[in-house]
């Protein structure tokens, strides 16, 4: 989502009413990567904190943008240089820091403007997000899994970050892997995997795979390219 709320918003509202559903239960699991880069990173924090807290059937994973925001407000060096290049900065403005701050921070100073103006609140609620989810024969991960080792052994960095030992792998998974992470214009469907992370901070298409039964489909938002990327 990458503060993206009005794609979020479109997209909930695409799977509430989408004529499929029918009577079915439905469990919503987000990949992660709520924040950076789009302009309204604390509302779909928010957002996403009310949905699993009204519900056992939403379900939050930690991505890779949610570890560097817990890293910077640790203070770690290397995360802070990450987080201010990988859209950090879009997300401390949603959070109210002011632009010139910003601007004028170190990276100490970025640390502290983390720890100043994100809610501890929201800091725990990221804190505590699960790194996979596993579904019947399908598991949930935000980046993907290592190759041959088994499921509760991966590490989190994996889960959260890796990319080509994962994307490039052929072979049968433990599971079929559902994941984001890695950006492409359309679903990447494979034998082993679907990537779903259709780069909606850029191009304004947030994607869901709906799974039952034996189908798999997907809803996507439909709203303009960039719409919403401007910070007010």
């Amino acid at each position: 989502m990458h503060g993206r709320l009005d794609c979020l918003e479109d997209l909930l509202a695409r799977i509430d009413a989408d004529p499929d559903r029918g009577d079915r239960r439905v469990k919503l699991v987000f990949l992660g990567d709520l924040i950076d880069r789009g302009p309204r990173s604390r509302d779909v924090v928010e957002r996403v904190m009310t949905l699993c807290a009204a519900s056992e059937d939403v379900t939050c994973l930690c991505g890779n943008h949610e570890e560097l925001l817990l890293h910077a407000a640790d203070g770690a060096r290397q995360a802070l240089g990450i987080f201010a290049r990988a859209g950090g900065r879009e997300t401390l403005l949603s959070y109210g820091v002011d632009e010139a701050a910003y601007e004028q921070a170190d990276l100490k100073g970025v640390a502290q403007l983390v720890r100043d103006h994100v809610p501890a609140a929201h800091l725990d609620f990221l804190r505590a997000l699960p790194d996979q989810l596993v579904l019947g024969d399908y598991v949930m991960v935000h980046a993907g899994i290592r190759p041959g080792v088994a499921l509760e052994a991966q590490k989190a960095s994996d889960l959260r970050w890796i990319r080509a030992p994962f994307l490039d792998h052929a072979g049968r998974f433990e599971r079929f892997v559902v994941h984001g992470h890695t950006v492409t214009t359309e679903p990447d469907v494979r034998a082993n995997r679907i990537g779903i992370d259709t780069g909606a901070y850029r191009s304004g298409r947030l994607t869901a795979l709906v799974l039952h039964d034996d189908v798999r489909r997907f809803l996507a938002t439909a709203l303009p390219e960039g719409a919403g990327i401007g910070v007010g």
